[in-house]
């Protein structure tokens, strides 16, 4: 640990404490950012504060008290709670596939860092709600998951459906942390091509996890996405179902084509373009309709905090604590509007600098610093 990575760990932690309101964690900690709760942003940040110690107990149990309460009756777990979304004149929002997921890993996590089982035996009905609503997401009955479109962290970029990385591998995880270990295993085996190989969402030629699979039509064509997910391919490591093989593969790809730099991660690699088969027009009317910017490779810090504990998973602690050094570079620069806070959404892919619409002091980039500051000091990775 350096002087720098040091002092970014006490800022880190005074941006978690100003996303902190009644209802739990808001997703951002200054006026005019995400002002409400994000099943997600709640939960990566609360996996991050709660390797702190006892100080962000409180807001981590009203963050999962918040969503339970707001629960669909069919059990999905709310997208955001709060008033944000005043286009949709709702206060509460759902369509997402990874709230439902990260709600039982926050239980876990809630659980295990703080040695108190009460919240999960008070939510243990919402908590198997949640699941039941997460397997009935199964129309081929072959144990694996599948979404819509904009049902994950990347919203409505880019498009992909059916079978994704990133939802398989959070998938994966909770049924490791509720010890349903033979319907994990299947997974795995499915996933990393060991059986029904036409499920597989590993290319041993590419040397990672393909972001989408859906439907084969004959031999020669099956439905998928070939780009990086960096996220996605993170969690498979993260949570174990990438093996010590595929995650080596995984993390020398990410080396080999600079997806850490010049800072870590890139959302995903190479960015789309205009005329590529992956876009789509609306992408012009957000950020991630140039390439390098937003979701469309640009750098998302708190994905550097889940590459970090990557490293740590895999035994590599020297590269880790070399990328916690960059982190700490990347979420302290200062912003055009704002030279004080830090703590960014997002940076421009190519330059490293922050993004014009990227807000500064967000909950789960300073959550996920403090993530990979705690794995690399503890040499473990946590909760899974």
């Amino acid at each position: 640990m350096s002087d720098l990575t040091d002092k970014t760990y006490q800022r880190a932690l005074d941006a978690i404490r100003a996303c902190i309101r009644p209802v739990g964690f808001w997703a951002s900690g200054l006026p005019g950012g995400y002002e409400a709760l994000w099943a997600r942003d709640s939960m990566i940040t609360s996996l991050g504060a709660s390797t702190a110690g006892e100080e962000f107990k409180e807001p981590f149990a009203n963050s999962i008290k918040t969503l339970s309460e707001n629960q669909s009756e069919h059990g999905q777990i709310p997208n955001a709670v709060g008033s944000y979304n005043e286009e949709r004149k709702s206060d509460v929002t759902f369509n997402t596939i990874d709230s439902s997921l990260l709600y039982i890993i926050g239980h876990h996590a809630y659980k295990t860092a703080y040695n108190d089982g009460s919240l999960y035996e008070k939510y243990k009905k919402n908590i198997d709600e949640a699941l039941k609503w997460l397997q009935y997401q199964d129309p081929n009955e072959d144990k694996l998951l599948v979404q819509e479109p904009t049902m994950d962290w990347q919203d409505a970029f880019p498009h992909r459906y059916g079978r994704t990385i990133n939802t398989e591998a959070l998938y994966y995880g909770v049924l490791k942390i509720i010890d349903r270990n033979d319907e994990a295993e299947h997974i795995k085996n499915v996933v990393n091509g060991e059986t029904e190989q036409y499920l597989s969402l590993y290319d041993k030629k590419l040397g990672y996890y393909l972001p989408w699979i859906w439907k084969t039509h004959g031999p020669e064509y099956r439905e998928e996405g070939r780009w990086f997910d960096t996220m996605g391919n993170l969690f498979s490591i993260i949570t174990g179902l990438a093996t010590p093989e595929i995650s080596k593969s995984i993390l020398d790809y990410i080396e080999k084509e600079g997806i850490n730099r010049p800072y870590p991660c890139k959302t995903i690699y190479p960015p789309i373009k205009e005329g590529d088969p992956d876009w789509r027009d609306y992408y012009k009317d957000s950020d991630a309709g140039e390439p390098y910017n937003y979701l469309n490779g640009g750098i998302w810090p708190f994905i550097g905090g889940f590459y970090i504990a990557a490293l740590v998973k895999a035994g590599q602690m020297e590269k880790a604590e070399a990328e916690l050094e960059k982190l700490a570079e990347a979420v302290t620069l200062p912003h055009e509007k704002d030279a004080e806070h830090g703590f960014h959404e997002w940076l421009q892919g190519q330059t490293g600098q922050p993004g014009p619409n990227s807000n500064t002091y967000q909950a789960w980039t300073a959550g996920m610093y403090v993530y990979a500051y705690n794995c690399l000091k503890n040499k473990t990775e946590f909760y899974f």
